[in-house]
This record gives structure tokens, C-alpha cells and sequence, in this order.
């Protein structure tokens, strides 16, 4: 085996769980969980206790209401805050805020500055909480600002708590803000979450109250994201610079073992895992992140960790602070945390399931179904809203799952295809058909299923089994859109649901008040408008297998768009019809949409660059050195052999060099084929010219580059090959 190999794999498997070697009492936890959840967290019970009483309840107010904060309190707040902050070992504060870049942001600020007698004072006002500029220069802005115009601005979000992360010396206040620019646009992707929230809520409170639903102030979007991972050792990842530079391997042969044998999946988690797991799990409760489930994922070294439903505000955030604490963690516990959508060729890839459903502000799921005709008469209006969603806007929604790294996964065997459809179920699909056809469906009669007069049959939270290769799957009381990669934010996402639910629910509502302005009764409008829309929306669902090979034709059939990439799917971006989306509610104005057009195109082209450089020089500087030696020793093998034992000993011997020679001069060809696309890619100026310059030319041509030297990888000598094989990195934790 190669040295260097060797020792780093020696390093892997010497490496013990942290702390293992301490007395298992002094592990368990000093306090229960549930004292431990929140402390980290400025939350509402910690405001009741340190606020005046008219200050909690302005304060509470506005945060129930996701309204901005009054200035009046903005300075007790801002005492408030920054005292429990320090008492809690925090010297710094920063606005943490989630700019274009798909990552989050923050810049540091001490809250000791020099007093006029020499001596420190801790400062921290209400401007400060409130409101920040960073330099924005620096971060995409999709054409909103030229790079030497440096101005941007943070605003606190007061329905997102302000959190404490903890350092090795000192912890820092990190306070959750929108991000936009000096002239006003969205230059994040919080502000269009906040305000698609808002329209959501508007357009469903029309619904309730035309169900005389007095009590509801407000609904808001409920999401809980799955999000999945995979561990390796950092050993073997710092030998792997494709790992450390695009997050995921670009050459590797496949393992002898990979998941074929399917022990993995829900399989014991491997000791050095679970410490990592546990310590990640003790942080996130301590930021108020309601972690629920573990469990070890489908292939080998994946893993997947899922919380507990919550405001999708909150959820986002709360996402995007657990991928950076589980990076940051898994560093502690000597890994590497890779969450890639596609790390490893030949095995599943990590997505991110974002499970969403609405509640209104009394505690109640719109998406359940009720006990009585009118509740399910309500739920029924929700689904047909929902299946007009998809079925209507389907583009925009797709455009919440775009990525060059999300392109390697959808449509494989862990991932549903490009094509939205959504799975309803047998139970429930009958149902929808018996309304649609009067009370009979295709295949046998059931009772007549009157809309307001009959109730629903009863329907289990289970209502049949999962189906995995559906898009946006009912699931009982919710919707899982299963399409999420697993280094993605879900904020544009839930920014397309919640834009396309709004825009349905706007259509049924405006008919239904209508109806009823012209003398109908709800039942009687809800009789004439709901088989309709059933039948109108029919095409959509979907409940077979979405990996067949003749879902696409009857898709096609159907009418339903497949966006296959992300490049396909951009380039539908500032079409009239997905557009009005974002627009009509006021999301998105036209100029942030063209800016975020142009920022998706501009990320997707700089992956695909990054990555096909790291390949090439992979390939230059690791892989051909390593093969040419082999190639040499081969030659004088065979050399040997043919004087010692004549010309039929030598044939074995010559056939291998053959081989090597051959993949060897192929590979020679490739590569300088992909770094002369990316040299005439990288010219382009035009940002969606470029992206498909990327994908038709840069990401084939890399694809060939890794057939030949992945075969090379089985015929070099062990000794020889530096780069991990991913038997060690799939199998050593």
C-alpha cells in the first residue's frame, strides 16, 4: 500500500470516540435535556424574565405578528440582550445574515469599547441591535450594485431569536437580520421568505374566514428538513483534494463493497459517530434546534439527522446554523462532514426533505383532515389549492431545487425525478375521483362523497405507503417535497411553496367570495367549484413508480414540464407565467428576480469550473505521475519476462502495459480537452451562455476523464496510488 495511504489510514483507525477514554459518568449530561434546551437561545422566556412588563409584551407582539421592532424599546431590548449575552461568556456580537452565496455571513463586533477615563465599557444600543452595514461589495448582487459600491445593510428580525455560539476563548452574540441594499433590494434570501410568509398568511385567512373561522390571526407555513450527510476521516479527506476543494470526490473506482448489501441503512451507529452525534445534538438543543431523529442513512458513511416541525422562518435558520455546527463539530471528531448532494459515484447521495404544511395561529393544521363535513370541506380546499400549486407552477417550484450539485442526484435511485408530480395515495386519490366523478370512481362505486354534506372516509395518518420516488408526497397531514439537495438552503423553496400556494389559494378564494357576493351559499359554491378544480388538477397526480422509464412519456403526455437540469430550469426563470409567481404578492420584484436569474447562473458555472480544475490538476499532478511509473515498471516487467521465459510468458505481462498505455494516452487527450472547454467557457461573458457552455461542454468532458482514470485506479499498483479509494473512505469511521 502507498505510505502515505498507509499512515493516514493508520491515523483513521487509531482514532478513538472523543472522550472515550474519560469514566462514562463524567459524560452524562450535568443537567436534563430539557433544562438544556434553549439556554443558548435570547427566547421569549428569557425576555419575560429580563424585560419590563409593557416591553415583553411590545416585544411579543411583534414578534407573534412578524412586525418590525418599535425604536421606543429598541435600547431596554438591546441592554437586556446584551447583558444575559455576557454573563454567558460572550465578548462579541455580529448580524448573522444568509446573502446569496447559499452559505451564511457574519462580521464580528466587540462589545467592549474604551471609556473617556481609559477604562472598558460595554456598549451595545438599540441602533446597533437593530440595524448594521456590512461591506456588501464583495457578495452577489446579480447586477442590483456595482462591486465598488460597498453599502448594504442588515435589519434584526426580531421573529428569529438572537442565539450564542461558543468559541475556545470567548462566545459570541449572534443576531438573525435580513440583508439588502442601499436601494432597497433583497440581497438575501430571508427577506423573500418573510415576505412570501406573509402572503401565504394573507390568502389563507381569506379562506378561513369564508369557513367563519373567527379566532385565527394569522397562518403561517410549518416545515421540518431531514438533512442528510456523510462522515469521513479527515485523514483520509486531507489526501483527497477534490474533498477539501469541491466537497465531493470527481475520481474514484467503485468499491468492492458499496450498499449492496443494504446493513448500513438504520444499521448500529459506529461508536466515533455517535460521540459526533451526540456532541452535535447537545449544541443544536442549546441553540433551541429540536432535533429529534438519527439514524444512519443508506449508503456507507451517511448518516441523517431530522428535527421537529417549526415556523418555516425559524426552520431555515435553524438549518443553516446546523450544516455550519455540524462542519464545525465534525472537526472535533476528526471528520470531515460532506454534505454534497453527490459525494461518492456508484451509491446514494444526501438530500434534504423539507416537510411542510400550514397552521394557523390557533394551533391547527390545515393539511389534517377534520372529523366533521365542514372541516373536511376546508381540508379539501387546501388540497386543491396545494395540486394547483404544482400542477400551475410547477416551474417556479422547480426552481427552488436548482444546483449543479443537485443535478448529479435528482432522478437517481435516492432522489425523484426533475418531473413534479404529486403523490396522493390510493385512499385519498378515490376520494378526489368520486368527487370529481360524482360519487363513483374508475374501477367500483363508493358512497357518494357530497362536498360539506358528507364526511370524508376516515383517513390514517399513514394513508398508504410511502412512495420514495415522489417529488411532494402527501404524507397524511403534510407535504414532503423531497427534491431539496443536501448542502441547500431551504429558504428558496419554501420561498416557491409558499409563492405558489398564495397564488392559489388568491384564485380560490376570489371565486368563492364571488360566488357567495352573487347570492350562493358556501356549501353550494364549494359544490360547483371543487370537482372542477379536482378535474383540472387530476394530471398531476401521480402515484406510480417515477423511476419507470414511462413516467416521462405520460408526463409528457400529461403536460407536466421536466426541467432535467439546472440550466433547463433557469432559463424558464423570467418566463411571464413564472414570474407572476413571485410578483404578484409582491416576493420578488422583476429586478430581483433577473438579479437571482443571473446569481444562480453565475454559481452554477463557477461549480462546474472549480470542479473541472480540481480535476484536472488531479489528473496532471497525482494520477499521471502515479500512472506513468506504472506504465514504466509494467514495460520492464514484461521486458524481464520475454528474456527469461520467451514470447507466450510475456503476453499477460504485455497486455497489461497495453492497457495502461492505452488508458493512459486517452487520458493525456481528456484532460487537456476539458481544461482547453473551461479556458473557452470561462470567456463567455453572457452568464446563461456560460452555463450552458458548463454543461455541454465541461461536466462530458469530465465524465471522460474519470472513465479512463478510474480504470487506471484498478490497474495501478497499491503502493503506487496516493489518492484514498473509496473502500476506506465509504468504510472507516
Amino acid at each position: 500500500m502507498n505510505k502515505t495511504r498507509n499512515e493516514a489510514l493508520r491515523r483513521a483507525f487509531a482514532a478513538e470516540p472523543l472522550n472515550s477514554k474519560t469514566d462514562p459518568e463524567d459524560q452524562a449530561p450535568k443537567e436534563p435535556v430539557a433544562g438544556l434546551f434553549g439556554k443558548n437561545v435570547f427566547g421569549l422566556d428569557t425576555m419575560r424574565k429580563r424585560l419590563p412588563k409593557d416591553v415583553y409584551k411590545k416585544l411579543a407582539k411583534t414578534i407573534r405578528e412578524g412586525k418590525r421592532l418599535d425604536p421606543e424599546i429598541a435600547d431596554v431590548v438591546a441592554n437586556a440582550m446584551k447583558d444575559w449575552a455576557i454573563e454567558r461568556g460572550a465578548t462579541h456580537y455580529t448580524h448573522w445574515f444568509q446573502p446569496m452565496t447559499g452559505l451564511t455571513a457574519e462580521k464580528h463586533d466587540a462589545f467592549l469599547s474604551p471609556g473617556p477615563d481609559g477604562q472598558g465599557i460595554s456598549e451595545f444600543s438599540g441602533k446597533m441591535l437593530i440595524s448594521g452595514e456590512p461591506d456588501a461589495s464583495s457578495f452577489p448582487s446579480g447586477g442590483i450594485r456595482s462591486t465598488f459600491e460597498a453599502r448594504g445593510y442588515t435589519a434584526w428580525d426580531p421573529t428569529s431569536p438572537a442565539f450564542i455560539v461558543k468559541g475556545p476563548y470567548s462566545s459570541t452574540l449572534h443576531i438573525p437580520t435580513f440583508f439588502y441594499s442601499y436601494s432597497g433590494e433583497a440581497l438575501d434570501r430571508k427577506i423573500p421568505l418573510a415576505r412570501s410568509i406573509t402572503a401565504l398568511s394573507r390568502q389563507t385567512m381569506r379562506i378561513l374566514k369564508l369557513f367563519g373561522n373567527e379566532e385565527a390571526a394569522w397562518a403561517r407555513p410549518m416545515v421540518g428538513p431531514e438533512q442528510e450527510y456523510f462522515l469521513i476521516d479527515k485523514n483520509l479527506a486531507a489526501l483527497r483534494p477534490d474533498i477539501m476543494l469541491a466537497g465531493r470526490t470527481l475520481l474514484g473506482a467503485p468499491s468492492p463493497k458499496g450498499q449492496e448489501m443494504e446493513d448500513h441503512y438504520f444499521g448500529a451507529v459506529p461508536a466515533r459517530v455517535m460521540s459526533f452525534m451526540q456532541d452535535l445534538e447537545k449544541e443544536l438543543l442549546a441553540l433551541g434546534i429540536p432535533a429529534k431523529t438519527r439514524h444512519n442513512e443508506v449508503a456507507p458513511g451517511q448518516f441523517e439527522i431530522a428535527p421537529v416541525y417549526e415556523d418555516a422562518n425559524l426552520a431555515c435558520d435553524h438549518n443553516m446554523l446546523t450544516m455550519n455546527m455540524m462542519r464545525h463539530l465534525a472537526a472535533r471528531h476528526g471528520f470531515v462532514c460532506l454534505l454534497a448532494e453527490k459525494p461518492f459515484a456508484g451509491v446514494n447521495g444526501s438530500g434534504k426533505h423539507n416537510n411542510w404544511s400550514i397552521s394557523d395561529s390557533t394551533g391547527q393544521n390545515l393539511f389534517n383532515p377534520g372529523s366533521t363535513p365542514r372541516d373536511n370541506a376546508q381540508f379539501l380546499v387546501f388540497l386543491a389549492a396545494a395540486l394547483r400549486a404544482v400542477h400551475k407552477h410547477s416551474a417556479a417550484l422547480r426552481l427552488g431545487t436548482v444546483g449543479a450539485g443537485n443535478d448529479h442526484r435528482l432522478g437517481a435511485n435516492e432522489a425523484p425525478p426533475a418531473i413534479l408530480s404529486v403523490y396522493l395515495g390510493e385512499q385519498l386519490t378515490e376520494v378526489l375521483e368520486s368527487i370529481v366523478g360524482g360519487g363513483h370512481t374508475k374501477d367500483r362505486q363508493n358512497p357518494v362523497m357530497e362536498v360539506g354534506v358528507s364526511s370524508l372516509p376516515p383517513l390514517p395518518v399513514d394513508l398508504s405507503d410511502r412512495n420514495r420516488t415522489s417529488p411532494f408526497a402527501f404524507t397524511g397531514n403534510k407535504f414532503e417535497f423531497r427534491a431539496v439537495g443536501a448542502s441547500q438552503s431551504v429558504a428558496p423553496v419554501n420561498i416557491a411553496l409558499n409563492a405558489a400556494m398564495a397564488c392559489a389559494l388568491d384564485d380560490i378564494a376570489t371565486e368563492l367570495e364571488a360566488a357567495i357576493s352573487g347570492g350562493a351559499t358556501l356549501n353550494e359554491a364549494l359544490k360547483e367549484l371543487l370537482p372542477r378544480l379536482f378535474r383540472e388538477h387530476m394530471p398531476v397526480v401521480f402515484n406510480g413508480n417515477g423511476y419507470s422509464e414511462d413516467w416521462p412519456k405520460e408526463a409528457e403526455a400529461r403536460g407536466l414540464p421536466n426541467y432535467a437540469n439546472t440550466v433547463d430550469a433557469l432559463e424558464h426563470y423570467m418566463d411571464p407565467e413564472v414570474m407572476n409567481v413571485f410578483l404578484r404578492h409582491g416576493i420578488l420584484s422583476e429586478r430581483e428576480m433577473a438579479a437571482r436569474q443571473e446569481i444562480l447562473l453565475e454559481n452554477y458555472s463557477r461549480a462546474v469550473i472549480i470542479e473541472g480544475n480540481v480535476m484536472a490538476d488531479m489528473i496532471r499532478s497525482i494520477v499521471l505521475p502515479a500512472c506513468r511509473t506504472a506504465e514504466r515498471d509494467a514495460a520492464d516487467v514484461a521486458l524481464k519476462v520475454r528474456s527469461l521465459a520467451g514470447e507466450k510468458a510475456a503476453i499477460a505481462e504485455d497486455a497489461h502495459f497495453n492497457e495502461l498505455h492505452t488508458h493512459i494516452n486517452y487520458l493525456q487527450t481528456r484532460v487537456k480537452e476539458l481544461e482547453e472547454n473551461i479556458a473557452k467557457t470561462q470567456k463567455i461573458a453572457d452568464p446563461l451562455s456560460q452555463a450552458r457552455a458548463a454543461r455541454d461542454s465541461i461536466i462530458p468532458a469530465m465524465v471522460q476523464c474519470r472513465e479512463h482514470a478510474d480504470a487506471l485506479e484498478r490497474l495501478v499498483d497499491d503502493d503506487l496510488w496516493s489518492l484514498p479509494r473509496y473502500s476506506e473512505l465509504l468504510w472507516v469511521h
